[in-house]
């Protein structure tokens, strides 16, 4: 039987979608009662699904509510325990990794140092740590949704490549050759559309149909746009690429080769490899009153203000800084405001500008959360 062009139990199944969905994005167990009045089901309707989910394992009892009057309801939660997924970052030195749970929560993180890469083994290197890994956190891998792999630089999914990685200094890698050896679905997608993506995870329904624009600024620059809700990645899938911006005609040499770009004024490196100290070691340098280490930071702040105010000036939305910089960045972020807002003609006010939910591992949340949002869509 069908109804128009859905099958009723396509119809069926995406009410049940719909009421999972609104458990997920409550913070609170959800009673019967608050379904059938918020979302307009019936009782008996409501009741089915439920049964449904619980049966599934999806959901699971939650706390009793209290209720002014009568008998109090049960709420209902999501069974976080469900499934995982696994998100890997692979830099110039080493391999991070993290297991989330299905509400896109960290279970455990792990950086292994990779002194040197041989391309041809990428794929074999990142299975091997893997399988440690998850033994050492004792997860099933009958319940790992999929693995998810971010590289600094630009995949061609049609060539299945990522054609250049700057930071990695390598071209034209075979992403099959780093799939295959690994055991589960794989993901593979740049490092800072992925932190795009874990933002656009973080934020709430209604917010997640807003426009903005995400900085990624990490050893290498990157970001992602996100136009009512979507991400727009450009007719070659190479929109974003926003640290090979010109902010200097002839400036300072870019790993990219050219000069004057974004990356080369504002990346991670400017205060470690430049400097062969940690992030870490130069911002408690910079608090501590290095005369230096004040001077570099006052050059990043102002071409991150011009940067910042470019786009700003192209998009007309909220600029949101994540990564591994922007992790340093809430002290100083009153005066990233005022830089920005100086260089604007039309705004005296740079709130616009706001600091990502994941400043360190946003990339690796959004290229697990794709498994996530797969896994949830076809509930």
């Amino acid at each position: 039987m069908t109804e128009g062009n859905v099958t009723i139990t396509e119809r069926r199944r995406k009410t049940r979608n719909k009421m999972y969905r609104y458990i997920y994005d409550s913070h609170v167990p959800v009673s019967k009662q608050q379904l059938a009045k918020e979302m307009g089901y019936s009782l008996p309707t409501v009741q089915q699904n439920i049964t449904e989910l619980l049966s599934a394992g999806l959901i699971r009892p939650g706390e009793i509510q209290k209720l002014t009057g009568g008998r109090p309801a049960v709420g209902y939660t999501v069974e976080d325990g469900v499934r995982y997924s696994v998100g890997i970052s692979v830099s110039s030195t080493n391999i991070r990794m993290l297991i989330t749970n299905i509400l896109l929560e960290q279970l455990a993180y792990k950086t292994i140092r990779i002194p040197v890469f041989e391309e041809s083994q990428i794929g074999r290197q990142i299975a091997d740590e893997l399988e440690v890994f998850l033994k050492e956190q004792k997860i099933p891998s009958e319940k790992i949704l999929g693995v998810g792999l971010t590289f600094p630089g630009v995949v061609d999914l049609e060539k299945d490549t990522i054609v250049l990685s700057p930071t990695l200094r390598m071209k034209d890698l075979s992403l099959k050759n780093v799939r295959e050896p690994i055991p589960y679905p794989v993901f593979i997608a740049n490092d800072s559309t992925s932190g795009g993506d874990a933002e656009w995870f973080g934020l709430s329904p209604e917010e997640r149909t807003e426009n903005f624009v995400y900085l990624f600024l990490e050893n290498g620059i990157g970001g992602a746009v996100f136009i009512n809700g979507h991400p727009y990645l450009g007719s070659q899938r190479r929109s974003a690429e926003f640290g090979h911006m010109c902010l200097q005609p002839h400036g300072r040499l870019c790993n990219c080769g050219k000069k004057g770009c974004l990356e080369a004024y504002c990346s991670a490196y400017r205060f470690t490899r430049d400097l062969g100290i940690s992030a870490e070691d130069f911002f408690a340098g910079l608090e501590e009153g290095n005369a230096e280490y004040r001077a570099l930071w006052e050059e990043v702040l102002d071409y991150l203000a011009i940067a910042v105010n470019n786009l700003r000036m192209a998009f007309d939305c909220n600029v949101i800084l994540g990564g591994l910089v922007s992790g340093y960045i809430e002290p100083y972020l009153p005066i990233l405001r005022e830089k920005a807002a100086a260089l604007n003609p039309f705004e005296s006010d740079g709130s616009y500008i706001r600091l990502g939910h994941y400043p360190t591992r946003a990339g690796m949340m959004g290229v697990a959360g794709h498994f996530t949002k797969q896994f949830i869509d076809d509930i």
